[in-house]
């Protein structure tokens, strides 16, 4: 849900979107992302994470160009970034 509105993802889309949340702050590379949620053999298609990031940041973000939760780690890869977790 974002915002109480359901949000319909991929099966793919979901399956990334569970791995970042379940560690908040972790940074993955996306080569750990893909061989996390798409399996090994994956590793020249990196810019298959790029694409699945970008639709699900356009889907669960506000201002998906300023991302809040999807953020995106220069020259290393992605994380994501629980609120709730930093007014703790």
């Amino acid at each position: 849900l974002v915002d109480g509105r359901p949000v319909d993802l991929t099966a793919k889309e979901f399956e990334l979107l569970v791995q970042l949340a379940r560690h908040p702050g972790r940074v993955y590379t996306r080569a750990q992302l893909l061989d996390q949620v798409w399996g090994s053999g994956h590793d020249s298609y990196q810019h298959t994470v790029n694409s699945h990031i970008n639709r699900l940041r356009a889907k669960i973000e506000d201002d998906p160009s300023q991302p809040r939760f999807i953020q995106t780690v220069w020259g290393v890869g992605y994380r994501f970034f629980d609120p709730a977790l930093a007014d703790a």
